[in-house]
């Protein structure tokens, strides 16, 4: 049973930035290419920060509205000697969180979750940068057929893994969602089902009604043999 990887589903052709590209360079960037953030690298592709539309309205906190209400506020910060935020090795936030190529999918989004971010650049061992991986790409496994889930759950899980004779578990998988029914000799079986057929790809949600022959886990024993 194979897991897709950030690299099989992460954007490789990246958009990015060097650290002397402008605040308005990158504005455009983002409005040619429909993204919300660009990595910066130097010259070797070497990963130095990521730049999102709110370091570019961050950036612009401190400049005057129409009203001119923050004309004060940029004037205090001239006066004190504050650099404007103008190039991306100004506005970048970095380090930046990075994602690897080998992560799963899951463990990427958690740390997207945890870091409260929307993508995640790839930097390989090195720290070279060899992709992006947004929260869209993260849902393409979702795009599965049934039918490929189905399979995978069939052959790959209950008879390759758990070595159960094919007509043990009946598979239904209606939109992603994954029934299992069947009956097993022993009752402790079923959590380890369930776990490996909910961690396929493309499963969305998973319901069970596995009966079984002998309730190892209550009594704590080995069924005869």
């Amino acid at each position: 049973m194979q897991h897709r990887t950030v690299f099989e589903v992460m954007t490789h052709d990246v958009v990015t930035a060097d650290p002397e590209t402008r605040f308005k360079q990158i504005a455009r960037l983002f409005a040619e290419h429909d993204i919300t953030a660009v990595p910066v690298v130097d010259a070797s592709r070497r990963l130095l920060g990521i730049v999102s539309e709110a370091d570019l309205l961050r950036a612009t906190a401190e400049l005057p509205d129409l009203e001119g209400r923050w004309a004060g506020v940029r004037l205090l910060s001239q006066e004190r000697g504050l650099p404007d935020a103008e190039t991306a090795a100004q506005l970048m936030t970095s380090p930046a969180v990075v994602a690897h190529p080998d992560w799963n999918l899951v463990e990427t989004a958690r740390t997207m979750h945890r870091k409260g971010v929307k993508r995640l650049p790839v930097a390989d061992e090195t720290g070279r940068l060899v992709g992006i991986i947004s929260r869209s790409d993260l849902l393409r496994p979702f795009l599965r057929g049934d039918t490929a889930i189905r399979d995978e759950i069939v052959h790959d899980v209950l008879v390759g893994t758990l070595r159960l004779a094919p007509d043990t578990i009946r598979v239904t998988v209606d939109d992603g969602v994954v029934g299992l029914t069947g009956r097993v000799d022993e009752r402790a079986d079923i959590p380890v089902i369930v776990r490996l057929c909910r961690s396929v790809d493309g499963v969305v949600a998973l319901h069970e009604s596995i009966e079984y022959t002998y309730d190892n886990l209550a009594l704590d024993v080995e069924p005869p043999r």
